[in-house]
């Protein structure tokens, strides 16, 4: 796991970072229909500035949203406290209002297109292997991982990872059975990827082969891992650039080989912690190498010596 080395300057009035819509949002900012059971903007339905600590929000899994879930989940923290005790649905229509106020009416169309996208494949495409899907504590991690979770202190981390360069951690966290069936179902994706002739959305703009696994339907799985296994590590290890406030991800799988990619060139990750797993069977190569942490000024610069 490395952390990503994006800076990012503090969010504008209205901007969303980590799941916190930054800035004072007055009563003409947040309208929402009394219709629909929340009341009429007041000075008590302002954004908390700071999240409630005692609070469990809800989980909006199981909701078709044009976010993430866990963004949903994490805003619910900063609803003001009359609110706090409706249902799910009319926090998720306050909160989507507030998103959507904010994002630009491109990004809007683009975030319905890849929704429509995603729901195209998902209605298409058959599973493997299901139990994939639902994160299941025995059948997904090592038993010293779980228990460093579970006992949840710096210490407990520490006693199963290392750390062979500032920033850099190691550790054993997946069951081998599940790295198999993990390959075999984006195996089975592209598969049906290439008999249905269907053209999908690759990783990034570096890589020619892979998928996005958020893509055909392991979002929801995702979001737990991030959420109840990785934020708890981030959050000791990371707290300097959000770890505690994780609340998206965007995790793909990419290919290598001979006739395949055979590099990924020098780059910085768009993310403030990047969680790396080698799945390969049998091969030679594949050399992951970290050279440090960029500032802003060379993001995109050659490696060289420490400049900031």
């Amino acid at each position: 796991m490395s952390s990503g080395d994006r800076r990012e300057a503090a969010p504008a009035a209205g901007e969303v970072k980590n799941g916190v819509v930054s800035g004072d949002l007055n009563q003409r900012q947040i309208q929402s229909e009394s219709a629909s059971g929340v009341v009429a903007p007041s000075q008590n339905q302002r954004l908390r500035l700071n999240p409630s600590k005692d609070h469990k929000p809800e989980s909006y899994d199981d909701m078709q949203l044009d976010f993430s879930p866990s963004i949903f989940s994490s805003l619910e923290r900063y609803l003001p406290p009359p609110m706090l005790g409706m249902n799910r649905e009319e926090k998720v229509k306050f909160m989507r209002e507030i998103l959507m106020k904010y994002l630009p009416q491109g990004e809007r169309t683009r975030v319905q297109r890849h929704r429509d996208y995603r729901q195209k494949i998902i209605t298409n495409y058959q599973p493997l292997h299901r139990e994939l899907y639902n994160l299941h504590i025995g059948n997904f991690f090592v038993p010293p991982f779980v228990k460093a979770i579970q006992d949840n202190t710096e210490e407990s981390f520490r006693s199963i990872i290392s750390e062979p360069s500032p920033g850099v951690f190691t550790f054993e966290m997946l069951q081998p059975r599940f790295c198999e069936l993990l390959l075999a179902e984006v195996e089975n994706f592209e598969k049906w990827v290439n008999e249905a002739k269907f053209r999908i959305m690759r990783p990034n703009t570096m890589n020619k082969y892979g998928a996005v696994l958020d893509d055909f339907g392991l979002e929801t799985m995702l979001d737990k891992l991030m959420e109840t296994y990785i934020r708890p590590l981030s959050k000791v290890f990371f707290a300097e650039v959000g770890g505690s406030t994780l609340d998206s991800h965007h995790g793909f799988v990419v290919e290598y080989g001979k006739d395949r990619d055979v590099d990924l060139g020098f780059h910085v990750d768009d993310s403030e912690v990047t969680l790396n797993v080698c799945l390969g069977k049998q091969f030679t190569g594949g050399e992951l190498f970290f050279r440090g942490t960029r500032c802003e000024k060379h993001v995109n610069t050659g490696s060289q010596t420490e400049v900031c």
